[in-house]
């Protein structure tokens, strides 16, 4: 049977996923550059990095839960998805932990990428899906129309998606989740700015947004609210009527979707102005990749007039990285400590999915198994790697309430 007829039921996204082979994908990164140049430019500049330890300061771990092992349990755990946790060594680690207490437990790995792991966990081939960002609405879509079925009455899901937050992203280390930082100028006179004035900024008149899979309708806003100049946002002089540029992610980088969902309300409805760019090949001498953020912050930065949104590792000396306030609250600095204790708003996470029965409790391998990871002896493990950010204890609490609820 071909491969694609047979996952025909599932999103197109899913089907290339399973049947590589059947589909001649398109290059998101640009028509000059191919799939094969990308992806050896990427594993050069990966390979550096994944040995390396880029933070120093040591985060108080005293505050989480120390693992409290259930009885010895048996059975096999299969992980699709985050290829960053293996290629560090990370989730190797966890599993050897764990195994001390659990030894006739078994994994079985297919780490390649978070874009495989919504496929594994709808086609049943995965346990865990680990991804090193947050399920986009396709992936949703996809797990409650196939996945979420669980055998019962058509159309109505007896399984849904749960999801667990296992450390927070990286403050400045590229491939591992890092922070966003926005981006302006260093002659620009702002300091901070809200989540309602990015919303002004990046975001256009809409009709409502998404919030997971359910359509808000009072999130609509109208052009009113558009801010399209400097002027807007109280700057004088020269700066007064000067149009405001945006240099961004393309829409096929899953960037842009965490501001979608986080400052734009899930609309899709971006200012019509903006510059968008992807990684490219070839460009450096060592071979490795040239990524997206590097050409943003670069282009900014012979911009007065511009904003971006991108990461610290992209900050250049003509460029500055914004203070941010959310929901009334004071403007937070992007720093490593502001990452780490989660009082920067637009840090990422790094995320385990699976799914879980409506009404009954997580399979109990699953939870015992997560609830190491979350354990301080697993965040000691995400600290010992110096890549992404051990969880506070408060947030690891949120997590562990999640696994113990029905």
């Amino acid at each position: 049977m071909n491969c694609l007829k047979a996952w025909s039921g599932f999103t197109l996204a899913v089907a290339i996923t399973l049947c590589p082979a059947a589909v001649a994908q398109d290059n998101p990164a640009g028509s000059t550059r191919d799939a094969d140049a990308l992806s050896k430019a990427r594993a050069i500049g990966t390979k550096a990095r994944k040995v390396k330890k880029f933070y120093q300061p040591q985060f108080d771990l005293s505050g989480l839960p120390e693992y409290r092992p259930s009885p010895p349990m048996k059975g096999t755990l299969r992980q699709w998805g985050n290829n960053y946790i293996k290629d560090s060594g990370l989730v190797e680690i966890w599993e050897a932990g764990f195994r001390k207490h659990h030894p006739d437990v078994k994994f079985e790995d297919n780490l390649t990428s978070s874009a495989v792991a919504f496929p594994g966990l709808i086609a049943g081939v995965a346990d865990l899906a680990p991804m090193g960002r947050q399920a986009l609405w396709d992936e949703l879509k996809g797990f409650e129309r196939e996945g979420g079925a669980g055998g019962g009455e058509v159309g109505v899901a007896t399984v849904e998606p749960l999801e667990i937050v296992m450390a927070t992203g990286s403050y400045d280390v590229r491939g591992w989740s890092f922070a966003l930082a926005i981006l302006v100028h260093k002659d620009n006179p702002l300091s901070q700015l809200s989540f309602e004035q990015l919303d002004g900024i990046f975001g256009a008149q809409r009709d409502g947004g998404w919030d997971g899979l359910t359509w808000r309708t009072d999130w609509a806003r109208g052009p009113e609210k558009n801010i399209r100049t400097w002027g807007q946002l109280g700057l004088k002089g020269e700066w007064a009527n000067k149009p405001i540029t945006i240099y961004a992610y393309n829409a096929k980088y899953h960037f842009g979707d965490e501001i979608d969902k986080r400052v734009i309300k899930g609309s899709s409805k971006w200012n019509e102005n903006i510059r968008a760019f992807s990684n490219a090949a070839g460009l450096k001498a060592d071979g490795s990749l040239t990524p997206g953020g590097e050409l943003i912050a670069d282009a900014l930065s012979k911009d007065r007039y511009g904003i971006a949104y991108t990461g610290i590792p992209f900050l250049t000396p003509q460029t500055k990285a914004l203070a941010l306030s959310k929901d009334g609250a004071a403007p937070v600095p992007l720093t490593i400590r502001t990452v780490q204790d989660r009082s920067y708003p637009l840090l990422r996470d790094v995320y385990y999915y699976l799914g879980k029965k409506k009404g009954r409790p997580v399979d109990p391998l699953k939870r015992e198994f997560l609830r190491y990871v979350l354990s301080r002896e697993g965040q000691a493990a995400v600290q010992d790697d110096g890549k992404y950010l051990p969880l506070t204890p408060s947030a690891a609490r949120d997590q562990l309430a999640k696994l113990d609820a029905r």
